[in-house]
Parts: C-alpha cells; sequence; structure tokens
C-alpha cells in the first residue's frame, strides 16, 4: 500500500489548524493539494477579489514547494467561484500569467454559493518529479 504523507508550506497558516486538514497529500508520485484560497497568514480573506486570486495562487505555490514541485508539475486543476460571470476575466488574467503557454494543465470550473467568506478557491492534483529531475531541472518524462 501507498504511504500517505502530509506536506504544508513552511509559513503554514491559520485554516489548516482551525479546520483540521492538510496542506496536501503525497501519495507515490502525485501530490494531492487541497483547495487554496487567499487568506493572508491569519486565515482572514485578502478582500481585493484579484489580490485573492493571487494570494491563492501564491498559497498554492507554497504548497506545491514545500513537496518539491511546482506550477509546472500540475496535471489537474480544480477551481471554484462565487461568481464566475463577473469573476472570469480576472480569473483568466492571472491564470495567463501563471500558465503562459501550452502544455496547460486540465481545469475544470464550478460555480458555487459558499467559499466560507472567500470567492475563489483553487485546488490541484501534480506529479511530483523524482530526484534526477529536479537535480538536473528537466521533467525527464515524455
Amino acid at each position: 500500500m501507498t504511504q500517505r504523507d502530509a506536506v504544508f508550506p513552511a509559513n503554514r497558516h491559520a485554516l489548516y489548524e482551525a479546520h483540521g486538514y492538510s496542506a496536501a497529500i503525497r501519495s507515490g508520485d502525485l501530490l494531492f493539494v487541497s483547495g487554496q484560497v487567499g487568506s493572508r497568514a491569519d486565515g482572514t480573506p485578502e478582500p481585493d477579489f484579484a489580490a485573492q486570486v493571487r494570494r491563492a495562487f501564491s498559497n498554492l505555490e507554497a504548497t506545491l514547494a514545500a513537496a518539491g514541485c511546482s506550477f509546472d508539475d500540475i496535471v489537474d486543476v480544480t477551481t471554484f467561484h462565487t461568481n464566475p460571470e463577473n469573476q472570469f476575466e480576472t480569473i483568466m488574467m492571472v491564470k495567463n500569467e501563471i500558465f503562459p503557454r501550452p502544455p496547460y494543465p486540465n481545469w475544470t470550473a464550478v460555480g458555487v454559493n459558499w467559499l466560507a467568506g472567500f470567492d475563489f478557491e483553487i485546488k490541484v492534483i501534480a506529479r511530483i518529479p523524482d530526484r534526477e529531475s529536479r537535480r538536473n531541472g528537466s521533467d525527464q518524462s515524455g
């Protein structure tokens, strides 16, 4: 049976402790990242929507880094939006900065009516690069 290992970013924020969940779980060569929101270190939402989306990606980046991953290792994305029609343009602007060129990860966007005070959440699955790939700075898979 594959071992499950909890992964937390260096500056673990209050939500993980308050709600009893792991930032990510490493299982084999996959990393399953819990939904990341645009929370400040104390767990409160970033009030400006664009800043909240950027902070969600920043929190995601910190969690990926804690497992030796980067945005390039993401294979599947699910995002949750409280007002997709009005938020789409802002989200696409940030998304295009993070993923500027193909190959893009799979992406599913879901409209929801509640995110515990937040307006955007992103969860991903990433492939953890092997040590040789990290050392060489490249992905050996094809």
